[in-house]
């Protein structure tokens, strides 16, 4: 009896750890920034469910102030981090809150011609995925929330530029 529990408790707490392993529903989550007639930071940051991330920058994502130049100037380059845990953590928190499925697919109109367009991609686990474009990052607040958290990355992780 007494090996009969032991092997019991073994494999329930193997099957609890292999479940921590896999309990991200996110699969991908892309965000992606477009231009504006000004100085909108342009890029594109793609984060894994291991917590890898790679940001994809064009302009203005790193600079201060504004220039028409710096559209002569090439890209800013690629970089790739492994997102911190807690950012990570609450960036999933922040998706959960969204409920992303059941949100539009497209906010804003055009009726203003100078403003940025995001883009929410995210991948889920089980095979499904919501794409939002946003022009003018005015969907809801919570999106807006996401649209921020997102911007926010490019700052307060440990980049390395690969090229």
């Amino acid at each position: 009896m007494k090996y009969l529990l032991s092997l019991f408790t073994i494999i329930f707490l193997f099957s609890c750890s292999s479940q921590k392993m896999s309990s991200s529903k996110y699969s991908t989550i892309e965000y992606e920034a477009g231009a504006c007639f000004g100085s909108c930071p342009i890029f594109k940051m793609t984060i894994n469910p291991d917590r890898t991330a790679v940001l994809e920058a064009e302009h203005f994502n790193f600079s201060k102030g504004f220039s028409k130049g710096e559209f002569d100037k090439p890209r800013e380059g690629t970089f790739k981090t492994t997102i911190k845990e807690e950012d990570y953590k609450k960036l999933t928190a922040l998706l959960d809150d969204l409920n992303a499925k059941s949100l539009n697919d497209k906010y804003g109109t055009r009726n203003v011609t100078d403003l940025p367009t995001s883009y929410l991609r995210i991948k889920f686990s089980d095979g499904t995925d919501k794409n939002i474009e946003d022009y003018g990052k005015r969907g809801t607040e919570k999106l807006i929330a996401v649209y921020q958290f997102f911007e926010d990355l490019k700052h307060n992780q440990q980049w390395e530029k690969v090229q």
